[in-house]
């Protein structure tokens, strides 16, 4: 799977759960960037991603993740 296609996905994703059309992710994309990223938003997020993916991400991964790159480097890692 391509980083593109990964990056194409999530961009998808974040603006469903946020109900906005003007996101654009990048690596350092964090919460701290995104009005109302909370943690409502964050679990949205990883249950979209797990949907879309058909996988399930391990409580270890997800407290490795910090900003959009660190969630698009575990779903290349997970999602072969």
């Amino acid at each position: 799977m391509q980083e593109a296609e990964i990056y194409a996905a999530l961009t998808e994703i974040f603006r469903e759960v946020f109900m906005r059309d003007d996101i654009t992710l990048h690596p350092g994309l964090s919460a701290a960037d995104l009005k109302d990223w909370d943690s409502y938003k964050q679990v949205e997020i990883i249950i979209s991603v797990e949907d879309r993916y058909g996988i399930k991400f391990h409580t270890r991964e997800l407290d490795t993740l910090a900003n959009v790159g660190d969630l698009v480097r575990v779903v290349m890692a997970r999602a072969k």
